[in-house]
């Protein structure tokens, strides 16, 4: 099974890593996709319906599988980093990042300690108690990584302060909302190109870049562009896309 430490020193070392949005809340699911070779989940609780219950379950799988999952949170709000987190989550997307100072807030609502989350020993992100009070508080910071979603202008504008933020490890490009946000109609538009290039440019020596891509085969010139990180697809465009393939 790969920890959380493990992904998070791949991601810093700047490795390829290739993942999916995962948007059915199902273990089987997140158990295929793992099988499958991935390495890493993005669980994705803004768009999809999802409870405390599901995102353990899915987590749970996730270890089962070997495969690290990220939470993908509705909103960057304390309680739901907090319970995906305690739930063994190897990391943090959070949608909408706009400023430095809202970065910031988020990485403190990711650590313990005075304006932190609350701490408890009996969660599987502690090991249910198996770890100590101190060596739980000493390792907390080393397994997790927070993602940043750059999708919108003041995001876009600001993405060098807020890769620069402590604790940012890495400005993940959603191009789709970016493209709606800045008044783009069509995707395949020269001038969004150069938005998304200019943003993961911006990562720098401070984060590692990402980007959502339809398939991997689009990745290569974001990867020229300083991308490592890439969430290819999710489940549901596989599962409509191995349908129409069966029934053509």
């Amino acid at each position: 099974m790969e920890t959380g430490a493990a992904f998070r020193r791949r991601l810093l070392a700047g490795e390829r890593l290739v993942g999916s949005f995962v948007k059915t809340p199902s273990p089987a699911v997140i158990e295929i996709l793992g099988d499958a070779g991935l390495d890493f989940l993005v669980l994705d609780a803004e768009h999809v319906p999802l409870g405390r219950e599901a995102v353990d379950l899915c987590v749970l799988a996730g270890r089962a599988a070997g495969v690290p999952i990220l939470v993908r949170v509705p909103v960057a709000a304390a309680e739901w980093i907090m319970t995906a987190l305690d739930c063994g989550a190897a990391g943090i997307m959070a949608p909408h990042v706009q400023s430095a100072e809202e970065a910031a807030t988020i990485v403190a609502a990711m650590r313990y300690g005075p304006g932190g989350r609350g701490f408890s020993p009996s969660t599987r992100g502690a090991g249910y108690g198996r770890r100590g009070v101190a060596e739980h508080l000493a390792r907390a910071g080393e397994e997790s990584v927070l993602l940043c979603q750059i999708e919108d202008p003041l995001g876009a504008e600001a993405a060098g302060a807020i890769a620069g933020v402590e604790g940012v490890d890495c400005l993940f490009v959603g191009p789709v909302d970016l493209a709606v946000a800045c008044g783009f109609s069509d995707l395949a538009d020269p001038a969004l190109a150069a938005l998304c290039r200019r943003i993961l440019g911006a990562g720098g020596a401070a984060a590692r870049t990402g980007i959502f891509v339809g398939a991997a085969a689009a990745a290569p010139p974001w990867q020229a562009a300083g991308a490592s990180l890439f969430v290819v697809g999710t489940d549901q465009a596989f599962l409509r896309a191995g349908a129409a393939a069966a029934l053509a």
